[in-house]
Formats: C-alpha cells, sequence, structure tokens
C-alpha cells in the first residue's frame, strides 16, 4: 500500500507542514485482475480437449442411442401390433422385444395408440406387458374430435 504526503496550505514559513493522504491506489489490483482474466480466458478452451484415443473396432459392441426417439406401439381393430409402424409383433414376444428396447435406451417413451374398437382389456393387457418389461414412460394416444362439441 503506498501512501504520499501532501503539503498542506498553512502559514508562510521557511519550511512547509506535510500531513498524510490515506488514499488507496487501486490501479496495480486491477491491472493484475485484468491479466489473470485474459490468463483464464485463453487457458480454459485448452483444458476441455479431450484425451485423443484410437478405440479397437468390433461386431460385437452395443451402439448406445443417439437421441430419445419415443417408440409408437399400434394395436389395430384385430389385435395386431406394431412397432414404430413397420414392424410387426406377436403378442407373446412384445414384453421381450420392451425389455430388449429398455436395455438399450432406459429412458425411452412408449407412445401406445389403439383403435377405438379395440376393447379396453386388450389395450390394458398391452400396458401390463410394456410396464412390465419395466419401462414407466407410457402414454396413450388420441386424436382431438373433428366436430368439437359445443360447451354447455
Amino acid at each position: 500500500m503506498a501512501s504520499f504526503i501532501k503539503p498542506s496550505s498553512g502559514a508562510k514559513t521557511g519550511r512547509r507542514a506535510f500531513h498524510a493522504v490515506a488514499e488507496i491506489n487501486v490501479t496495480p489490483m486491477v491491472d493484475v485482475m485484468l491479466v489473470l482474466l485474459v490468463i483464464f480466458i485463453v487457458t480454459a478452451p485448452l483444458l476441455t480437449k479431450g484425451v485423443d484415443v484410437n478405440l479397437p473396432q468390433t461386431n460385437a459392441s452395443k451402439s448406445l442411442p443417439q437421441d430419445n426417439q419415443p417408440l409408437t406401439l399400434t394395436v389395430q381393430k384385430d389385435g395386431t401390433l406394431t412397432l414404430n409402424e413397420k414392424t410387426n409383433i406377436q403378442f407373446d414376444a412384445l414384453r421381450a422385444q420392451m425389455t430388449a428396447v429398455r436395455e438399450s435406451n432406459p429412458n425411452v417413451r412408449v407412445y401406445v395408440r389403439g383403435d377405438a374398437d379395440v376393447s379396453y382389456g386388450q389395450m390394458m393387457q398391452v400396458m401390463a406387458e410394456v410396464t412390465g418389461a419395466g419401462i414407466t414412460q407410457v402414454a396413450f394416444v388420441t386424436e382431438k374430435p373433428r366436430n368439437p362439441a359445443k360447451p354447455r
């Protein structure tokens, strides 16, 4: 900390009277802080670089899911089950298929679409198989009525 002595205005004598001024000079501290800030800004991106590794390749490895897209399980009028509108599944193999999906992606969401003419009991059996496989994010899909009723 630096201080200096300032001459006071007083009597005109051969000697001047001095008194201490208690002011802190913060300029050097600000300069040091700005230099440290620049150092951290420059070095921070260098710290995030990962280790460069040449990974081995194999056919037996499981690939991790790249996104968390929901699955759509459709129950048709005749009871046919379809996964994502392209894969037909037998009801007996539904739990095993859903278990395999859950193991590859634990946060999978399943949307169940059922025909309006499918019985409530059959829909509940499908839901029981899906939740029995350990999938907890399951929802029914509905659509808005084409001619909505007027509010009373």
